[in-house]
């Protein structure tokens, strides 16, 4: 009698993806599916809120936009996914050393400029769900400025904004001081913010944004 061999199962890559921007998401959900390296995309969602309250999550390995607009810091979500036993890859438009270097300080496993080929995330993917660190060009720049001092990037008006509303201003005051809107105002303090975050500090208060400005100079202690 012949004797038949059970061919093993290999365990597939369970994946999410999630990005403010539909076309995104449904290009990377084909390109993996076509692809075989054992990765099957289970969540693909275009908010943080949305990939949370999915029934499929927690997944092996969350493939993150940098930069959702929902005002929650990238280092809480990597947190966040960690704590919830998945590996966190990091995509953006930009591959500012202070962008990747903020994400991996969080515990992000890689950082993928969207500027790549799709092939260049499968290879990211694969090594994060082995829990390794992918170290491709963007995260070998940012691993080599480790220790140095990380610039946000802020615009001369996004700076002089924050600076006056840290002091003890208010959004008014800032408008008048400026010669601007309150709303244009509020969207320079938020984009101040916005890049702090990128690089791994959190100014969401007042009370942080004037001691960072103490600590940096801008405003005098009383």
């Amino acid at each position: 009698m012949p004797v038949t061999h059970k061919t093993k199962k290999v365990a597939q890559i369970r994946v999410a993806i999630v990005d403010d921007h539909r076309l995104v998401v449904d290009g990377l959900v084909a390109h993996l599916h076509s692809r075989r390296h054992g990765i099957h995309v289970a969540i693909g969602v275009s908010s943080w809120a949305a990939l949370l309250a999915d029934s499929e999550f927690p997944v092996d390995v969350v493939v993150l936009d940098l930069n959702l607009d929902d005002n929650v810091s990238i280092g809480a979500k990597v947190r966040a996914l960690s704590a919830a036993g998945s590996g966190t890859i990091v995509m953006s438009r930009h591959a500012e050393s202070s962008s990747v270097h903020g994400a991996i300080r969080a515990g992000a496993l890689a950082f993928v400029p969207k500027t790549e080929s799709a092939d260049e995330l499968v290879r990211a993917i694969l090594s994060a769900a082995a829990g390794q660190r992918y170290v491709n060009g963007p995260l070998a720049g940012a691993l080599s400025s480790d220790g140095k001092t990380l610039e946000p990037g802020l615009g001369r008006q996004e700076l002089r904004a924050i600076t006056l509303y840290a002091s003890g201003r208010s959004i008014r005051e800032v408008a008048g001081d400026m010669g601007t809107t309150e709303e244009t105002v509020k969207s320079y303090i938020k984009r101040a913010r916005r890049k702090y975050r990128d690089v791994g500090l959190d100014l969401g208060t007042k009370i942080l944004l004037r001691r960072h400005g103490i600590r940096e100079g801008w405003l005098t202690p009383e």
